[in-house]
C-alpha cells in the first residue's frame, strides 16, 4: 500500500492493460484486507482515496475466474466500503425498461 498516483496508474496500464484516464474507479485492497485505495482520474488529474480499518476487514466480491481484475457496480463498492456483506444482500424484483 505504499504506491501513489503514478505507480498505481502504471499498474492499471501495464498489469491490468486498462486506460487509467478512462474515468473508472480502480480499487486496490491489501493482503490483510484492512486497507483500500481507490484511484480515479477526474477531468483535471488523479484522485486517490485511502482508508484503513481499525477493526475488521473488507469483503472481496466472489470472482468467477483467476483474473486479477473484476468489474463491480458502484453500489457493490459502496457496500464494500460500508462493511455490508455481499453474500447476504438480497435485491427485490424491480421493473427494468428494455431497449
Amino acid at each position: 500500500m505504499r504506491k501513489g498516483f503514478d505507480s498505481l496508474s502504471g499498474v492499471v496500464s501495464s498489469q491490468m492493460q486498462l486506460d487509467a484516464l478512462s474515468g473508472a474507479i480502480f480499487i486496490f485492497i491489501n493482503k490483510k484486507r484492512n486497507q483500500v485505495k481507490l484511484l480515479l482520474f477526474e477531468a483535471d488529474g488523479f484522485a486517490l482515496y485511502h482508508k484503513r480499518l481499525e477493526k475488521g476487514t473488507y469483503e472481496l466480491p466472489a470472482a468467477t475466474s483467476e483474473s486479477c481484475c473484476l468489474a463491480i457496480s458502484a453500489q457493490q463498492l459502496q457496500f464494500i466500503l460500508q462493511g455490508v456483506s455481499l453474500q447476504k444482500v438480497h435485491f427485490r424484483l424491480r421493473y427494468k425498461k428494455t431497449a
